[in-house]
């Protein structure tokens, strides 16, 4: 079972920049793929960036530019890091892992996600 805990998440202005962490843990292999998803009140969770254990990397239109996925393979975690946030970006941010394929729809649905970080970002 892999247990996947998240950290960095807070309050900031517009323009910010926040940075998100994710440890994973567990019996089973390292993921083949890791990545953050969000959910912001009565919308569905949508994944927002992934990274491959090999190194590519996938983000949602909206972040690109903005948003950088990276990885650190001997630690077993996986960062985020925000820069000119907006208000839009505004929700629960959870740290999820996949196995076997990566996509941003298998991040934003898959079981094997953390409890969720909030971020929340003020105009």
């Amino acid at each position: 079972q892999a247990q996947l805990l998240e950290s960095g998440g807070g309050s900031v202005q517009a323009g910010g920049s926040l940075t998100l962490s994710c440890s994973y843990s567990g019996d089973r292999k390292r993921p083949t793929c890791m990545g953050w998803a969000r959910q912001a009140p009565g919308q569905e969770r949508a994944g927002v960036a992934a990274i491959l254990a090999s190194g590519g990397r996938v983000y949602l239109a909206d972040v690109e530019g903005r948003f950088t996925i990276s990885q650190d393979a001997a630690k077993d975690t996986v960062s985020l890091q925000m820069n000119s946030l907006q208000p839009d970006d505004t929700g629960m941010y959870y740290c999820a892992a996949v196995w076997g394929a990566c996509g941003l729809d298998l991040i934003a649905t898959t079981e094997n996600r953390g409890q969720g970080t909030q971020v929340t970002v003020s105009s």
